[in-house]
């Protein structure tokens, strides 16, 4: 079994190249809309599927899940990323903490000698860690 991930981003082909810079991706199989955004691009390391980026184009289906709040308003899912290197969650988090929200500072928790959380421009929520 396999969990597939999908980020439903506007300004899909800025993203690419931004996920791409921050986790030392590379762009796999992939799909255009007409208007030069991405239907399905899939992003790879080391060969393998991370996850995928698509074009947010239903703002009525954005609108049904950010009203659907639960007690809290935290997020419910965030995607992790467990790098090879603490130096790799350094300029990862970098990266994601420009122009984002730094929920836990690059640091060390009791199971965990590097990590962080950040909900990146696009408002996806990351832990990284090594």
């Amino acid at each position: 079994m396999r969990l597939g991930a999908t980020l439903y981003i506007r300004n899909s082909v800025e993203a690419v190249e931004f996920y791409k810079e921050a986790f030392d991706m590379t762009l796999g199989y992939h799909e255009w809309y007409p208007d030069g955004t991405f239907l399905h691009a899939e992003l790879h390391r080391g060969g393998h599927e991370v996850f995928c980026v698509s074009e947010s184009r239903n703002d009525d289906f954005v609108k049904t899940m950010l009203s659907a709040k639960l007690e809290g308003s935290r997020p419910t899912m965030s995607y992790g990323i467990d790098f090879d290197s603490e130096e790799e969650v350094a300029k990862a988090f970098s990266r994601l903490a420009e122009e984002g929200n730094v929920l836990l500072p690059l640091g060390s928790l009791p199971w965990c000698a590097c990590c962080a959380e950040v909900v990146d421009k696009y408002g996806v929520y990351w832990y990284i860690y090594k």
